[in-house]
């Protein structure tokens, strides 16, 4: 496998507002007394309304342009927030964008679908599972048309998207530092795993001592890599030895919070909509059904369950999502 190595950190296309905000949840805070609790405000990022995909995305579409493609072809669910800032990420860069998505054609078009078509993104409807056909054929007609595409798969999550995380890892002990600010446990939602794996190799690379608290929130994990914990440990490793450091990860260093994700993904729960209103009339501050509030609701839980060390300072990363908030009028409306 073609790695890159750590001469790469730093040549990315910019995209993004950095650094996102760090803040205390004040209000929130007194909620959960015996904790701090304190947010990383990825979904102010700026590409498209934000979201953690344009930290990986500068990078994949440097990688892309370095490349000399002139297309950029990626996959994902419907209100994927990944291919909503891919295709802002393809206008910004001038790249053609096409995205597979998974079901058929939507009768209405709203939410980040709806963004997505806004920016000219084309979209390949594949029906129940996008496979390795589907992407294999888009690539092929684009070729056969003249275009040199470039793939990414689910969420950006390889090698190369990951080191947005190892630079987010480096601004976060930043403003620790200049706030003088010690994080002991960081939550965030963990899904095709660039993120996460990225996280992971910037706690290496930088020297943070803070527990990371990755929270699955979809019980199918990643059907086409294996497990999402090996799909993570794979990009770790690999990032590892790519940078020359000495740490090797191990299961154990890529543990995921389980028993949040069982309502399968995209699925809103009663808890998912419970805890976006409670943030939002508390904090002024809204989550996504889909990933962040799960992530979220996992936190306050072990908060109120006691299984975080009293007295802990708690971040918790946000990841953006809010558009999708729109798409799922039906389920959040309703108190």
């Amino acid at each position: 496998m073609n790695l890159p190595d750590s001469s790469r950190i730093g040549r990315k296309f910019p995209l993004g507002f950095f650094p996102t905000p760090l803040h205390a949840l004040q209000n929130l805070t007194e909620k959960y007394p015996g904790y701090k609790l304190y947010m990383k405000r990825d979904d102010h990022t700026g590409l498209a309304t934000g979201g953690n995909k344009t930290r990986k995305l500068e990078y994949l579409v440097q990688e892309a342009l370095d490349q000399g493609c002139d297309t950029l072809v990626t996959a994902g669910a419907q209100q994927s927030n990944h291919c909503r800032q891919a295709a802002a990420a393809s206008v910004q860069a001038r790249l053609e964008c096409h995205l597979l998505l998974r079901g058929s054609k939507p009768e209405t078009v709203n939410g980040n679908l709806l963004l997505s078509t806004l920016m000219g993104a084309h979209t390949h409807y594949c029906g129940e599972d996008i496979e390795e056909e589907d992407v294999r054929q888009v690539m092929d007609d684009l070729r056969r048309r003249g275009r040199k595409p470039y793939y990414t798969p689910i969420g950006g999550s390889t090698l190369t998207g990951s080191l947005g995380y190892v630079d987010a890892m480096k601004e976060l002990k930043e403003q620790m530092t200049g706030q003088k600010l010690p994080i002991d446990t960081i939550f965030f939602a963990s899904s095709s795993g660039g993120t996460q794996a990225g996280m992971l190799l910037g706690k290496a690379v930088h020297g943070i001592d803070a527990r990371l608290m990755p929270v699955n929130i979809d019980k199918s994990g990643v059907s086409t890599h294996g497990s999402l914990e090996d799909a993570v440990l794979v990009i770790a490793n690999e990032g590892a030895e790519a940078m020359g450091l000495s740490k090797h990860f191990t299961p154990e260093d890529v543990k995921l919070v389980d028993g949040y994700g069982d309502a399968g993904y995209g699925v809103v729960t009663e808890k998912d909509r419970s805890i976006i209103w409670e943030l939002a009339s508390t904090e002024g501050i809204f989550l996504d059904p889909v990933y962040t509030a799960r992530a979220f609701y996992a936190m306050t839980d072990m908060l109120k369950t006691g299984q975080i060390k009293p007295g802990a300072n708690v971040l918790f990363w946000h990841t953006g999502g809010t558009t999708a908030n729109f798409h799922y009028y039906n389920e959040l409306s309703g108190r």
